[in-house]
């Protein structure tokens, strides 16, 4: 086999010695290597890596990790698929965290090991090939996560970081717009874990005045205060072997903040009025569509609840990221609520999909299931028409992509998901909507790895 058809390993290491010695080392893979962001960036824009390995210390900031986790970010911004191994001497774990939750696949500690980050390596591309093999088949799927309705692969990427960290016992914030799914997914936390024969509880923190959310998450007894007859659990307790879902968790009072921090710590509560410390065993997933970073630094949430909340975060494409789920996602909605409620549509017409494709989304998910249960109250025929729906359209935003290639293969994938969910993946109508024969269609189905 010659050098340029064996898969690509880029390295992105600054120091040339090491470089030499995994080049030396990776006799099965063509090696790459880099030695900033810069020329990282160019050789994942040229050579599309399945897997890459990446030094965190990187110049101009040796010492530091910023230089290394903004280039880690850009590349998985890039090609979300990569597969990145990161190696880091600067504060292990707090680096391994912070890479798995930005999308690293592994993480590996300096001084590095040759044979162990070679079994790395090699397992690393192992998954890529399954994981390419997979999305072969599983393109066309409608659902994510068992329940959860998608064919997007921004959202497939989603479902795959849950299912990885689930079994993982450790905090998840999931991060999105008002509207994006946050409880569903959640949920989904809890029912791939192995706390998922527990209870999900799920409190929304912004719902509850601040005088009684202290009352509502960790209990009282009874006789703490005036109407306290009886004692009452809290929350944390009722999730007890299970799962708290904390909505809204940056609606939460700096001076509960601090018990909270406590629970996390120690994992002990004290009820309001109560003595005794409660050991209780709750795995805490929470969510907000607020900039926690923005107000941790101006000291409306505490850093150090943030660090223990945020092990892991998850970020939710709003729905106007996610093409053709909309459509797909309202024919969903339709079947729904004219069973629930008896009602005589059907269907969604042609100008009603075309409108639900083009229209920007600002209330996500929510926005759409709410218009539609409207207007299918209110529609005299059996089909939703744009002005049931109150719609009207606007022109397809842009997407980054890696190359010139890739910005073609964005914008056919894009087009193609789009025409199949508004034909209901009826090929003739989907190659008619698109302008293109129905052979050429097939051809791009299966160049693209999209199922019919």
């Amino acid at each position: 086999m010659t050098d340029t058809n064996l898969p690509v390993l880029l390295v992105v290491e600054d120091d040339e010695g090491l470089q030499r010695q995994l080049k030396w080392a990776y006799e099965g893979y063509r090696v790459v290597a880099a030695g900033d962001r810069q020329s990282a960036i160019e050789a994942l824009r040229l050579y599309e890596p399945a897997v890459v390995t990446l030094d965190l210390g990187l110049p101009p900031d040796p010492d530091g990790t910023d230089e290394g986790f903004a280039t880690l970010s850009e590349i998985l911004r890039l090609k979300p698929d990569t597969k990145v191994i990161v190696a880091s001497g600067h504060g292990a774990r707090e680096s391994a965290l912070r890479a798995i939750s930005l999308g690293a696949y592994d993480f590996y500690r300096k001084p590095l090991d040759i044979d162990e980050l070679g079994l790395i390596v090699a397992r690393a591309f192992h998954l890529h090939g399954i994981e390419a093999e997979n999305r072969r088949h599983e393109a066309g799927g409608s659902t994510v996560l068992g329940s959860i309705i998608s064919a997007a692969p921004e959202m497939q990427k989603v479902a795959r970081t849950i299912e990885r960290v689930a079994n993982a016992d450790v905090s998840v914030m999931l991060l999105g717009a008002s509207g994006t799914g946050k409880e569903l997914l959640a949920r989904a936390v809890h029912d791939q874990s192995k706390r998922k024969n527990g209870e999900f509880v799920a409190i929304n923190c912004a719902a509850i005045p601040e005088n009684l959310l202290e009352a509502e998450l960790f209990g009282y007894e009874r006789g703490a205060f005036t109407g306290a007859v009886k004692t009452n659990p809290g929350k944390i307790e009722q999730a007890q072997g299970g799962t708290l879902f904390l909505d809204e968790v940056g609606d939460i009072p700096l001076p509960l903040q601090v018990k909270l921090l406590r629970f996390l710590q120690e994992r002990v509560i004290e009820r309001i009025g109560g003595r005794q410390p409660i050991a209780v065993d709750t795995r805490i997933v929470c969510a907000t569509h607020q900039n926690l970073d923005a107000m941790t630094a101006d000291g409306r949430f505490r850093e150090d609840l943030y660090y223990r909340l945020a092990e892991i975060v998850v970020k939710i494409p709003a729905l106007a990221e996610r093409a053709g789920d909309a459509v797909l996602l309202a024919r969903h909605f339709v079947n729904r609520f004219a069973r629930e409620l008896n009602s005589k549509v059907t269907g969604l017409s042609t100008d009603a999909v075309a409108a639900i494709d083009s229209h920007s989304w600002p209330g996500n998910v929510r926005e759409l299931e709410n218009r539609i249960k409207r207007a299918v109250i209110m529609a005299d025929g059996k089909q939703l028409t744009a002005d049931d729906l109150d719609l009207q359209g606007r022109a397809p935003q842009g997407e980054d992509a890696i190359n010139l290639r890739a910005v073609r293969e964005t914008a056919d994938r894009r087009a193609i998901r789009q025409a199949m969910s508004r034909t209901e993946n009826n090929i003739s109508g989907a190659a008619k909507l698109l302008g293109i024969s129905r052979p050429t269609l097939y051809d791009l189905l299966k160049q693209y790895q999209l199922t019919s």
